[in-house]
């Protein structure tokens, strides 16, 4: 049995949720169950708590369909043009019923959260009450990525007891944030003062050959302002800048290996090898675990892939099938 606290979705570690055994079925109220190769999956969005119990092989005909983690792309609208930036320089969105419904379908199949982006997810019209219907209508855990410009007050209020962790892009500090992002650093530190009142949030920073230099002072900032996560992401190629060098994943690696502080480091798949990860969900790959929905409709196995289907009127899950197959990936 393995226990992890905090996620995604935020939490206050606590691990004194129970399992009761019924005939044929595990439940636990209000947490989701998900079955799959990894073993029995326990999760509740309230808390962030985690409880894999892995001990338990179930049949693969009670594996939980969708993946585990589905980011979708509301549009591709930002109101910054960061050079390291990856999404399409077009003004594509999704339509409000088409998403609820997505949702819906994730929910019923064993998806345990969804993470919404862009482009800037909070010009996405009536981004408040996608997250009011996806917290109030579905089981799923609902996270979202932002710049964090647009969140006052009045958007705060609309979100809180919607939202059950937030991701803010913070790439450098001072004058190395401000010539990246075109946006006073200091206004926003005033609006992580008022994230935090909405739900627990953590700090993104792109890894490059500027901002690698300034991560224990983003990890500083980013814990004093009462962040929980640092996730690291090592800049991808686009048609403006370079992929990170080699040499910078190293000075990455050491600095990770000399970090002491209070905040969770994670580092997205693509560049994890090298690190000291943990994965207790190693069985659980691929599509099982993670997909993205861009801002066309187009779900792919990351959004840096340029492989994809067009979701349909069969819904996710049959776009998901034919994705599988294109790219080779065995689904139960």
């Amino acid at each position: 049995m393995q226990i992890d606290a905090p996620t995604q979705a935020g939490g206050h570690g606590k691990s004194d949720t129970v399992a009761v055994f019924s005939p044929g079925r595990y439940q636990v109220d209000p947490a989701k169950v998900r079955y799959s190769s990894a073993g029995l999956h326990i999760f509740d969005r309230n808390t962030g708590l985690n409880l894999l119990i892995d001990e338990i092989a179930a049949p693969s005909s009670l594996y939980s369909r969708a993946p585990r983690h589905v980011s979708i792309a509301l549009t591709n609208r930002c109101d910054l043009a960061c050079a390291h930036c990856f999404v399409p320089k077009s003004r594509a969105e999704l339509p409000f019923d088409v998403v609820t419904q997505w949702l819906s379908e994730l929910d019923a199949n064993g998806a345990l959260g969804v993470g919404f982006g862009g482009g800037e997810p909070t010009l996405y019209p009536r981004f408040a009450e996608l997250c009011q219907h996806a917290a109030r209508e579905t089981g799923l855990s609902v996270t979202f990525t932002t710049h964090g410009h647009r969140i006052d007050q009045e958007m705060a209020a609309r979100l809180r007891g919607s939202v059950h962790f937030i991701r803010v892009s913070m790439d450098g500090v001072n004058d190395t944030y401000e010539s990246i992002r075109r946006r006073s650093f200091v206004a926003l530190l005033s609006r992580l003062k008022v994230i935090r009142g909405v739900a627990q949030f953590g700090v993104n920073v792109v890894v490059n050959e500027r901002t690698i230099a300034e991560l224990n002072e983003v990890a500083e900032v980013a814990a004093d302002f009462g962040a929980v996560e640092l996730l690291l992401l090592p800049q991808a190629q686009t048609r403006t800048v370079s992929a990170v060098t080699d040499e910078t994943l190293r000075e990455l690696q050491r600095w990770v290996d000399g970090y002491c502080g209070p905040l969770k480091l994670c580092i997205n798949e693509a560049h994890a090898e090298g690190f000291p990860t943990c994965d207790p969900l190693a069985a659980e790959r691929g599509l099982r675990a993670y997909a993205h929905i861009d801002a066309t409709g187009t779900i792919k196995p990351t959004s840096y892939h340029s492989t994809g289907i067009a979701v349909g009127e069969g819904g996710v899950l049959e776009a998901l099938d034919l994705l599988a197959k294109v790219i080779g990936e065995d689904r139960p």
